[in-house]
């Protein structure tokens, strides 16, 4: 056990973790040169597509220092914040961290919000400046910020290129040096902590865990703390690249356990295991609920796909275990489910990953978050979707959920950034100069506002600088307001949303002139209205498409011509009223694009 060492890579997003964990197995010779290619713990296709991480991922390494083996079990992971779920599952199972920064850009909101996670969990932290090589590098000015941030020596700063594999070295003797070994009792009876799971579709659900104490071998009874469900150990193994077997694993070691578990209910990341010989006391603690940020309807395009996209997201989830649904209907799409999400580019990768590993198709209604609806008698009713609002006359007031963001830039940007979080109805908290240029604004921010493109304006007007990260705050009072969608008269509850009083106007108005250019047109008018309750805000028409009824009417009298548009204009009454509105997919997804 005193020559095993967990630790994870934490970073901002693209400051070159999966890099410098590709040389770290390079020079550990846990691959083969001819498997070695960029990015190899990014095994999932879209992680290689969008070049970032989606899923922590665990690697066993080898490593011969002064003559003695020791046993480095590795987590790479994400950088982005719709994905610091993962990070903090990671840290559970390890003893200590590389905080990786990029030598050329410096310290970024993650690498904070990542180092104080870990810091909670008490892990030993080595910091690395990354990305030497590069001709933009400022290694001085990064090695102050890192002091500043850490308060540890000058010298104690880790210098390297994971592309070069400069400085690779000196931190592999570094983690063995510095990090503790895991503690433990193997005496003691059998505590293990899952921290992530996989489904295949041959071996059923593979979990993953971290021995705390005790030993397990192969063949073992052993049972699921939380669901109180028991099984056999059909196998258990260390992650290489590969599962590889193992006949037992011992108290510190990073493995999986395969025992033929088909329902996904019955593993919960976060679960103790244990044996059904000799149980532990108590369950290890887990991780803390995750709360969902942005909440949106996900709805198969087909209706009587509704049970496969229901399997599809318990596999999902078991993978993403920050993914939450339940069922919902809605008059316009027929069932589907409520999901919540931590972020918009997690809603998005949901989406993409529904698509090519499970071939569903979707689709995804316009998203937003809860609120807290206090009605006369001083009830709290939380509503995750407006349609679920209750009547206008019985709400007291309704509050809305309050991000504390942290929003690091340079000096050039402050004024640009002030205006958009302003614009978003923020409230400037506190403004600090981290070093040379560099300041952090603290903002208070609705998470309504936030949630549909605020990141996605944020990058433009900072040219890519400026960094996000936030946390949820409070709730508060706000004047919010119900606005809905209506087509001939009828309210596509899908389209409707909670906004605030202020924007209700514009934003009702840029949504009807947006559907007049996506709905297609008909042989008749028609009205596309936004409305408060009764009151109606804006309103476009779709021109019908007509037809030339008089074409074959040449000469003779004018009454033979009224004859036949009487008829037509009897016609498109009646389909009218009976006509059905087909609100095509690509209206749902312009909603979030709206400017």
């Amino acid at each position: 056990m005193n020559n095993i060492r967990n630790f994870c890579i934490i970073a901002h997003i693209d400051h070159g973790k999966s890099t410098l964990a590709d040389r770290l197995l390079e020079y550990t010779h846990t691959i083969a040169p001819k498997d070695l290619q960029d990015q190899v713990l990014d095994n999932m296709e879209l992680e290689r597509e969008r070049g970032i991480t989606i899923k922590s991922h665990a690697i066993q390494m080898e490593y011969v220092y002064k003559g003695e083996k020791y046993i480095l079990n590795l987590i790479d992971t994400p950088g982005h914040v719709d994905f610091s779920y993962e990070v903090s599952r990671s840290i559970a199972a390890c003893e200590g961290a590389l905080l990786v920064v990029d030598a050329s850009q410096g310290i970024q909101a993650q690498t904070i919000s990542n180092l104080y996670m870990a810091l909670e969990s008490d892990l030993e932290i080595i910091p690395v400046m990354n990305k030497i090589d590069l001709d933009s590098a400022m290694p001085e000015e990064v090695e102050d910020q890192i002091v500043e941030l850490l308060g540890c020596k000058r010298e104690e700063i880790l210098r390297a290129s994971g592309k070069t594999g400069e400085g690779v070295e000196k931190i592999l003797d570094t983690i063995v040096e510095r990090i503790p070994a895991p503690q433990g009792d193997s005496e003691a009876p059998l505590q293990c902590l899952i921290f992530d799971s996989v489904f295949n579709s041959f071996r059923g659900i593979i979990a993953y865990f971290k021995i705390v104490n005790g030993i397990i071998h192969t063949g073992d009874k052993v049972k699921f703390v939380a669901t109180g469900k028991e099984y056999e150990a059909d196998e258990i193994g260390v992650l290489k690249l590969d599962m590889s077997p193992r006949e037992e694993l011992r108290t510190g070691d990073v493995g999986y356990i395969i025992s033929g578990i088909k329902t996904s209910k019955e593993v919960k990341v976060g679960d103790t295991i244990t044996h059904i010989d000799r149980p532990c006391t108590e369950a290890i603690d887990g991780f803390e609920e995750v709360k969902p940020m942005v909440f949106a309807g996900v709805y198969p395009i087909e209706n009587e796909d509704f049970e496969m996209l229901r399997s599809s997201l318990e596999k999902l989830q078991l993978n993403d275990a920050s993914l939450t649904f339940q069922p919902e209907s809605s008059v316009a799409l027929g069932f589907g489910f409520r999901c919540g999400f931590l972020g918009l580019l997690h809603m998005e990768i949901i989406q993409e990953r529904l698509d090519r590993e499970f071939d569903m198709d979707v689709i995804t209604t316009v998203p937003n978050v809860s609120y807290k609806v206090i009605d006369k008698k001083g009830n709290v009713i939380e509503v995750h979707n407006p349609s679920g609002l209750p009547d206008i006359t019985l709400i007291d007031h309704i509050e809305e959920p309050y991000i504390r963001a942290s929003v690091i830039t340079t000096t050039d940007y402050i004024g640009p950034i002030m205006t958009l979080c302003l614009g978003k109805r923020g409230e400037l908290v506190r403004q600090e100069y981290i070093s040379g240029n560099r300041v952090e604004l603290i903002y208070d921010l609705p998470l309504g506002e936030v949630v549909i493109d605020f990141y996605d304006k944020l990058k433009s007007i900072s040219k890519g600088y400026a960094s996000f990260d936030y946390h949820l705050h409070d709730f508060r009072p706000s004047k919010l307001v119900k606005l809905d969608i209506l087509l001939n008269g009828e309210s596509v509850d899908a389209l409707s949303t909670l906004t605030h009083i202020d924007n209700a106007m514009s934003f009702g108005r840029r949504m009807c002139e947006k559907l007049k250019e996506l709905i297609p047109r008909q042989q008749f008018d028609i009205a596309i209205q936004a409305a408060i309750g009764s009151k109606i805000i804006a309103r476009e028409t779709v021109k019908a498409v007509r037809k030339d009824v008089t074409a074959k009417c040449y000469g003779g009298d004018i009454s033979r011509k009224r004859k036949l548009l009487e008829k037509q204009k009897k016609g498109k009454k009646r389909m009218k009223q009976i006509g059905m509105v087909e609100v095509p997919q690509k209206a749902f997804l312009a909603v979030l694009k709206l400017d």
